[in-house]
């Protein structure tokens, strides 16, 4: 997917910050914060990365001489930052994923790419679990998918409610993974995630 052409330009996004400066009460040329909106900008530049890319291209380069292998691939604990689309907050967290192949392995840097792919845009969890999941389910054409992700918002911690201490889980299980309740268990035993919310 080629890189989207913004519809507002650089300098329109750096008004916009001194806009926002203001409206908090600051003076957007007081020395402390004249550099501000460029680095804004090129956070924004960096964080929202995601818009630009197709999590997809990077399963499609894939292996098929494994020795036949058909068991489970698990990669856990991808951490990823993303960031709420109701509120523009931080969500961090971690992501737990898993597919039984068919005929070939994918290598697994682009799960972990393919987690930034989506994570780097503005989310809900819920919705950020199903895209991992549909993506791999897809491309790779696997006999099930399982997706895990554990992340606690900003926009829970920092305003509202404030409760810290609290992560959401969510869970998208796709195929065997969600037929199977042997294989669904074999995924969550891998993960091992009622062993890591209790530590």
């Amino acid at each position: 997917m080629a890189q989207r052409k913004k519809a507002v330009s650089r300098t329109a996004a750096l008004e916009a910050v001194r806009t926002l400066l203001r409206w908090a009460g600051e003076d957007p040329a007081r020395e402390g914060l004249q550099d501000t909106p460029k680095r804004v900008v090129d956070a924004y530049g960096d964080w929202f990365s995601g818009y630009a890319s197709d999590p997809g291209d990077y399963l499609r380069r894939t292996f098929e001489e494994v020795e036949g292998y058909d068991e489970m691939v698990v990669l856990r604990d991808i951490y990823f930052e993303s960031f709420c689309e109701h509120h523009m907050a931080p969500i961090i967290g971690r992501a737990h994923v898993g597919y039984l192949p068919t005929d070939r392995v994918v290598g697994i840097s682009k799960l972990a790419r393919v987690v930034d792919g989506y994570a780097r845009r503005f989310q809900v969890q819920e919705k950020l679990t199903a895209q991992i999941a549909t993506c791999i389910n897809d491309v790779l054409k696997p006999r099930g998918v399982g997706v895990v992700i554990d992340a606690v918002h900003q926009c829970m911690t920092t305003r509202g409610v404030h409760k810290r201490g609290v992560s959401m889980v969510t869970s998208t299980m796709l195929g065997t993974f969600r037929k199977d309740p042997s294989t669904r268990a074999e995924f969550l035993r891998f993960i091992d995630i009622e062993g890591r919310a209790s530590r």
